[in-house]
């Protein structure tokens, strides 16, 4: 049972995501820069540890589609403690394409193997969480959520095949270094902790490509500030391949990211309804 609703919630939420999604790329007009920062593929594989050597930071997430003629974006704010794994999401539903409906935000703490929900809706009671295991689902949580979890996103850069320094620019008033290369899913997954290779090994199986294009701006500790990941995934309730981008930026490093996960209790067990 527990099976069949993750599997209804993934498809549900995946296609919710197919068509509301939208576009918010940051430019940095980098410049170029003539003194070479060692090897990319090397520096950018290494941003996972560097994150859990941070500790955690505050986290703005967008991610981008564009279907049947119509583009929007999902936002999401929050917390992340890199060394626990644990993030505490605000992901803001753009209104429908009419304008006529207005989502409420839903919370997601994202953690090991597991997102959690709440304002899931579809028949989900107001107090409680909706858990999905994120290995269960085909893309490992790195689109279906609307967000993809910001540890993730740094773990995916393990599997870096290729890369370039692009050089040297800002972003909020921080100098960074800018990256640009291709990373691979399957590739990431091994080089990933055994406790972290669920979610990249089915995102790895269930995209069209294990192909990531990225473009990557690190702070001058090596620290992650900002990420796009370009995905491709096989839409399963509307056929094609959906190109989708997702943007991660990290900031305040630091951040009190205190994330409680719910208890059993609280968790819905009952049928989630189709959308």
């Amino acid at each position: 049972m527990a099976e069949r609703q993750q599997h209804r919630w993934g498809g549900a939420l995946a296609a919710g995501v197919a068509v509301c999604l939208g576009a918010t790329g940051c430019s940095g007009g980098a410049r170029a820069d003539n003194a070479h920062p060692g090897d990319p593929v090397e520096t950018l594989r290494r941003a996972a540890e560097t994150l859990v050597t941070a500790g955690s930071s505050r986290t703005r997430t967008a991610m981008e589609m564009a279907t049947g003629g119509t583009r929007v974006t999902i936002r999401g704010e929050g917390v992340y403690d890199y060394r626990h794994r644990l993030g505490r999401l605000t992901v803001t539903l753009p209104q429908d394409p009419a304008g006529t409906v207005e989502h409420r935000p839903i919370t997601e703490l994202l953690a090991p193997g597991a997102l959690f929900m709440k304002n899931r809706g579809a028949g989900v009671p107001a107090d409680k969480w909706v858990r999905v295991d994120t290995a269960t689902l085909s893309d490992g949580n790195l689109v279906t959520g609307g967000a993809t979890d910001p540890f993730a996103a740094a773990e995916l850069l393990r599997g870096v095949r290729t890369a370039a320094y692009v050089g040297r620019t800002e972003l909020a008033g921080t100098p960074v270094l800018h990256y640009r290369g291709t990373a691979d899913l399957a590739l990431a997954a091994r080089a990933a902790p055994a406790g972290d290779r669920g979610p990249l090994e089915a995102a790895a199986k269930g995209f069209a490509t294990t192909k990531v294009p990225f473009d990557v701006y690190l702070d001058d500790a090596g620290r992650l500030r900002k990420v796009r990941h370009r995905f491709s995934f096989v839409n399963t309730q509307h056929e094609g391949v959906v190109d989708v981008a997702s943007t991660t930026l990290l900031y305040g490093f630091g951040a009190a990211a205190e994330v409680l996960l719910p208890a059993t209790r609280d968790i819905y067990a009952g049928k989630i309804a189709e959308q």
